[in-house]
């Protein structure tokens, strides 16, 4: 089920981001992202309406959406990937956003496959401004 996170489950996200974010980039140190940890908790999150997907009292996976347009996050526990819930948090966006971007590492493959098969399309390539590290802007409208 994917209802609006209210906060209460903090580590709950934050333990799936950090571990979701070290194994779908292992071409960034891993350090990186755990510099980054208080960051993505403590101000993008605050920022983000972030919705969360789950079944049986465990949340599985979670999608942020900055300025109701730019979506910061979309995680989805390993074990759990290949069953439809990044697809249904993305669906469950576009049916409440008009126009949805992203950005995504070049190098990770499996991600820049899921958002173009969900109607996404590249629009830039550029470093990534913290990491340095090559991203795509991807960009998807209802019109």
């Amino acid at each position: 089920m994917i209802t609006e996170f209210d906060g209460s489950r903090i580590n709950d996200v934050m333990s799936i981001w950090l571990e979701t974010t070290i194994t779908a980039h292992s071409f960034i140190k891993e350090q990186y992202w755990q510099n980054n940890y208080d960051i993505v908790k403590n101000e993008y999150l605050p920022i983000s309406k972030t919705y969360v997907y789950e079944e049986d009292g465990m949340i599985k996976a979670f999608i942020s959406v900055i300025d109701d347009s730019f979506i910061g996050a979309l995680f989805v526990l390993k074990k759990h990937q290949g069953q439809g819930i990044g697809k249904n948090l993305l669906d469950h966006c576009k049916a409440l956003y008009a126009q949805l971007e992203l950005c995504v590492y070049s190098e990770n493959e499996q991600a820049v496959r899921f958002y173009k098969n969900n109607g996404f399309t590249i629009i830039s390539e550029q470093p990534n401004e913290d990491s340095g590290v090559m991203e795509y802007t991807m960009s998807w409208s209802k019109i």
